[in-house]
């Protein structure tokens, strides 16, 4: 006689929701590569220039400018501040260089003075959110009309031209066939993400942008590294400005209006949150080449700057939904409630009455 063992089996318990959301999640990283895509296949479809090698070149090189722009704001954003005034900080820049250049200074001597007087812009920035506790958005829609007020003054109302053949070949020529405003994008880029993810400011930095009270209980410096955020959106905002004033070749108050909304845009399509403490400034460039394709698009199709507004402000509103809240998760959770509500409503098939005639089968006859 035979006995058969039998093995305990342990009852694994079926995950809860929450557990199947924490398993599914999508990542920021791969919305941004699909909206990358599907706004590229738009553009395909849109015009038949968008995938010509001109096209992607401009594209790119207006691109480079908004995305130095986007890490200024980047810094910014990541400690749960906004930065209004990059866009005028950078029309500044481009006054303050073509002044220099035309009056017989050097180029570099143009390059810092031009820089160092924008990231003090910045400071001032940062000195009247963090000591005189007034709210970022107050502060720098301040400082973004003191700043073009201050370019129209000095510029006595008439554009300046810069002739300086050493500055237009740094800022709006090539090297090795490669525009010169990608290759300073590409190391402002690389720069800040090694910063942000491996020196002791980047990580203070998005740990004040997670949860200031517990940053300053910790005893970080959280006074300190929000000036430091706002010194540096001042200074890369200038940067910004010499390389536009080197694509122009002048220097004008009426440059970078509406960089302000690119710069936002750029960086809440790459996915970092207006809470703070999230995001990285590679992601933030990816979303700075998304919204030059889409003002590519527009123009290419046509449209009038005044509707590319409206447009620009709903693209701003999906990011945020999308990167902050959990949006995408909000989106499955609904259309799963609709599947759900669905499948309860469709009536379920009726049971065959237990008086039913019994089918049977004639079983085969044996061959003899």
């Amino acid at each position: 006689m035979s006995t058969t063992s039998t093995q305990p089996t342990t009852a694994v318990p079926e995950p809860t929701p929450e557990r199947r959301r924490r398993g599914v999640r999508i990542g920021p990283q791969v919305y941004l590569v699909g909206v990358f895509i599907a706004v590229a296949i738009v553009g395909t479809l849109a015009s038949p220039y968008f995938l010509t090698v001109r096209n992607i070149e401009n594209i790119v090189v207006a691109a480079s400018v908004v995305a130095v722009l986007g890490v200024a704001q980047f810094f910014v954003v990541v400690t749960r501040g906004i930065d209004l005034s990059v866009g005028s900080i950078a029309a500044l820049a481009t006054v303050i260089a073509a002044v220099m250049l035309r009056q017989g200074n050097g180029v570099w001597t143009t390059i810092v003075v031009t820089v160092m007087s924008c990231a003090f812009c910045g400071l001032v920035n940062g000195v009247l959110v963090v000591y005189a506790r007034i709210t970022p958005f107050v502060a720098t829609l301040a400082m973004m009309s003191i700043a073009r007020g201050v370019a129209f003054i000095v510029q006595v109302g008439t554009l300046i031209v810069i002739s300086n053949q050493e500055f237009l070949q740094l800022f709006g020529g090539r090297s090795a066939g490669v525009p010169n405003v990608v290759i300073i994008a590409l190391t402002v880029t690389v720069v800040a993400a090694f910063a942000m993810k491996f020196s002791p400011l980047g990580r203070r930095l998005y740990a004040l942008g997670g949860n200031p009270e517990a940053a300053r209980l910790s005893g970080l410096p959280v006074n300190r590294d929000t000036l430091m955020a706002y010194v540096t959106s001042g200074l890369l905002a200038g940067l910004a400005g010499l390389m536009l004033a080197g694509r122009l070749s002048q220097g004008s108050s009426l440059v970078g209006q509406g960089y302000e909304l690119d710069s936002i845009a750029a960086t809440v399509v790459g996915g970092t949150s207006l809470f703070g403490g999230t995001g990285d400034p590679v992601s933030t460039v990816l979303g700075a080449l998304v919204i030059g394709m889409i003002g590519n698009i527009m123009n290419l199709m046509g449209i009038q700057s005044e509707p590319q507004l409206v447009i620009r402000g709903i693209v701003i509103l999906l990011a945020v939904f999308l990167t902050s809240g959990r949006g995408i998760q909000r989106i499955r959770d609904g259309i799963a409630t609709l599947l759900r509500r669905f499948r309860r409503d469709v009536p379920a098939p009726e049971p065959e009455p237990i008086d039913a005639p019994v089918k049977t089968i004639d079983a085969p006859t044996p061959r003899p």
